[in-house]
């Protein structure tokens, strides 16, 4: 067996997490998000910065055209996240998400005669053959339920029922206004009407533990089971169903990784990755350390509200987080480096402010280093 410290963890998941591909149009863009995983994506922004980050030259022009060609897809998955993944990964989203967020439905509906796979269902038909707005799929979820004899119970108006209808896994998301790296108002549609070739594996489930795997690990089954929203008894019996090596990591805990998987790797110099980052979002909160000390995640997290900074990444581990300040023209960067991280030089900062430049179609008129 391997055995694993956080310095080895943390090059072995770099070696996926930032996979050398080479610049090319919306299918570099796919090929890019396919090796490094789902990109957690409720700040709309968040995959054109991590693509910035990871493949050289990426412009917002070619991860558009990667989203309009279906080449990649976004919607409401894992534990009710809005996700941009490949559309075959996205199958394994789905499927994953069946499972891991039914119970949130049962309680909250409290359907007397129906399932609440009769409820996703009749969503999916609603939606199959347009985009439907937030609204529209709440006012469906409310007629469905007086028709079926159901009671709509106030908790599922606006707030509760537009999650819950938005975040049906089975259902695709684009902007009905704006930019793909905006907050404009968002559509929803039926994944399997927009994706008709999409045939998900026999074993979704397992395959999207094997996927987790491939995309971040090695990881722990806490890990698997964080960022899959699962419970832990499902997550071991899926990974007894895998082919796996394991190894002793931090704490004593057994790691599993696939064969084959890519040697560890450094990452010199800096990065400018997004809010809820993989490097951060792929595993278990209380095991993030491959990448950040607890009191920098601290900093970076906030557990009350759900907010996260961006995170800055100089060598390969967080060391800071970053923020665009301004409006229209006169927008500039603001980096704060944290105490005991090495402090970014202003030159190097020019490449990846290059990046996420091209990446957001934006310009940046001046950048500022902080020591916080």
């Amino acid at each position: 067996m391997a055995a694993y410290d956080w310095d080895e963890l943390r090059g072995l998941s770099l070696a996926r997490q930032f996979p050398d591909v080479s610049v090319g149009d919306a299918g570099a863009v796919a090929e890019t998000v396919r090796r490094m995983g789902p990109i957690q994506s409720q700040t709309a922004r968040s995959p054109y910065v991590a693509l910035g980050a990871r493949l050289a030259g990426v412009t917002h022009d070619a991860v558009t055209a990667a989203y309009e060609s279906h080449a990649i897809v976004r919607g409401s998955t894992i534990r009710g996240t809005v996700h941009t993944s490949t559309a075959d990964h996205h199958a394994l989203l789905d499927a994953t998400t069946r499972v891991g967020q039914r119970g949130t439905w049962v309680r909250h509906l409290g359907l007397r005669h129906s399932e609440v796979e009769e409820v996703w269902h009749a969503t999916e038909q609603f939606a199959a053959d347009s985009w439907r707005t937030a609204d529209e799929l709440l006012e469906h979820l409310g007629n469905w339920l007086e028709e079926h004899d159901e009671e709509s119970p106030e908790a599922i108006d606006r707030g509760l029922g537009r999650y819950l209808t938005f975040g049906h896994g089975g259902l695709l998301r684009r902007p009905l206004k704006g930019p793909w790296s905006g907050q404009g108002l968002a559509g929803y549609r039926t994944a399997a009407a927009v994706l008709p070739d999409r045939k998900p594996p026999d074993d979704a489930l397992a395959q999207m533990a094997r996927l987790h795997l491939a995309s971040y690990g090695p990881a722990s089954r806490r890990d698997v089971a964080w960022w899959s929203g699962l419970g832990l008894r499902r997550v071991d019996a899926l990974l007894e169903k895998l082919d796996l090596s394991w190894g002793e990591g931090p704490g004593g805990l057994p790691y599993a990784d696939v064969p084959g998987a890519p040697v560890g790797r450094d990452l010199p110099g800096v990065r400018l990755v997004p809010e809820f980052d993989a490097v951060l979002c792929g595993y278990d909160p209380k095991a993030r350390d491959r990448f950040v000390s607890p009191a920098d995640h601290e900093r970076l997290w906030s557990q009350r509200n759900g907010y996260m900074l961006a995170p800055l990444l100089v060598d390969g581990r967080i060391g800071g987080h970053w923020r665009i300040e301004g409006t229209g023209r006169e927008r500039s960067l603001a980096v704060s480096s944290f105490a005991g991280s090495r402090k970014p030089r202003k030159a190097e900062l020019d490449e990846p402010v290059a990046a996420l430049c091209a990446a957001l179609d934006v310009s940046l008129g001046s950048v500022s280093v902080n020591r916080i």
